[in-house]
């Protein structure tokens, strides 16, 4: 007999990509997609991990012995790091069975890492009787992707998993973690946002994500600002004119304009011209692939060939190097762009790309 189940969701970023390590804005919204886990409190310091969609025996660790660098590696690093990074934080966690069962999909940019995350600090959370607001949940979540798994990645991820709230999206400010829900009925206008997952997998912690990261940072201390964050949008031009390092303009150069995107859509859908952001989406696609380069072919294809086919704007979502775009549609044409993005990837002879609406959707939560 278990505890409780708990729920935790994948996440989709409408605009404002790379940019949360950079203390800037950010727009997700949760997914219909979850993580469940089936959890039971242990008084022995056992930590035992099962997951359906992983398959295999129970893996058993002891809590006591947590600590980064020493995990089996692979997906039990994740659940096993939030529970060494709620205790290191002072939290008197102990052990637990848990089970999980997920439709968040793996490697499509769609955040199955924090999903996974955030589920387990919730469930143990509510055992243990913490008391820790969603924000700072997020927090050690963060932590423990960080430190423990070894994935250099920002704030959003987990803060839209644990704090995202049903037909919004989060305008958060990754500096002090302000939050603001912005409304995002996209069906009641008529319009659809798709999720074409191009089945391209990435993984974040090898590589090419953690240099842009690094560049970033230099060129933050080559400007002398705590982050690029603070390069004004006017100031721009000047700011780049500064770097003698070419390889780290533009980086700069998507990271300061994808904070005014942000801001320009937040601005968009406050003033009821929600069909205007397909542009900026298209704009935000643009850069991603030309200044900070973390598209793929198959990545372009889908912006291309919807685009194409009439909708309002696309790009890619998550952070790069496979993964998922979202295409900005009405809701009449989305047959159309759906069948010109399939036949599209066969006449390339890539993999057939899964494509879903996404639906603006609830938080993590107990489910029981």
């Amino acid at each position: 007999m278990s505890d409780g189940v708990w729920a935790a969701p994948g996440r989709v970023n409408l605009i404002g990509e790379h940019t949360d390590y950079n203390e800037g804005f950010v727009m997700p919204f949760a997914l219909p997609h979850t993580t469940v886990a089936t959890v039971s409190r242990r008084d022995d310091g056992l930590l035992r991990l099962h997951s359906a969609d992983v398959g295999g025996d129970v893996v058993e660790l002891r809590v006591d012995d947590l600590a980064p660098g020493r995990g089996p590696g692979g997906w039990t690093d994740y659940p096993a790091g939030v529970v060494w990074a709620l205790r290191d934080a002072g939290h008197a966690v102990g052990g637990a069975d848990i089970h999980y069962e997920s439709t968040v999909p793996t490697g499509a940019g769609l955040s199955s890492s924090a999903a996974l995350e955030v589920v387990t600090a919730l469930a143990l959370n509510d055992l243990y009787e913490l008391g820790l607001e969603r924000w700072r949940t997020a927090r050690l979540c963060r932590r423990a992707e960080n430190v423990y798994v070894g994935a250099p990645t920002g704030i959003m991820d987990q803060t839209a998993s644990a704090c995202c709230t049903a037909g919004h999206a989060l305008h958060l400010d990754t500096r002090d973690l302000a939050q603001r829900q912005i409304p995002l009925d996209l069906a009641a206008l008529g319009l659809e946002l798709l999720v074409v997952d191009t089945r391209v997998k990435h993984a974040h912690s090898e590589g090419e994500y953690g240099k842009r990261r690094a560049g970033c940072e230099s060129a933050a201390a080559a400007l002398g600002v705590p982050a690029l964050r603070d390069v004004p949008y006017a100031g721009l031009e000047r700011a780049l004119a500064r770097l003698e390092d070419p390889e780290v303009r533009p980086l700069v150069r998507h990271i300061v304009t994808e904070n005014n995107r942000v801001e320009r859509v937040i601005a968009l859908l406050e003033s009821g011209e929600v069909r205007g952001i397909g542009p900026v989406l298209t704009e935000g696609h643009v850069s991603l692939r030309d200044d900070f380069r973390v598209s793929c072919p198959e990545l372009d294809l889908v912006v291309d060939t919807a685009l194409a086919s009439g909708a309002l704007g696309a790009r890619m979502t998550g952070g790069g190097f496979g993964g998922s775009a979202i295409v900005l549609t009405e809701t009449p044409m989305s047959a159309t762009v759906r069948k010109s993005l399939l036949e599209s990837f066969a006449t390339k002879g890539r993999t057939e790309p899964r494509i879903f609406t996404a639906i603006p959707s609830a938080g993590a939560t107990r489910v029981s």
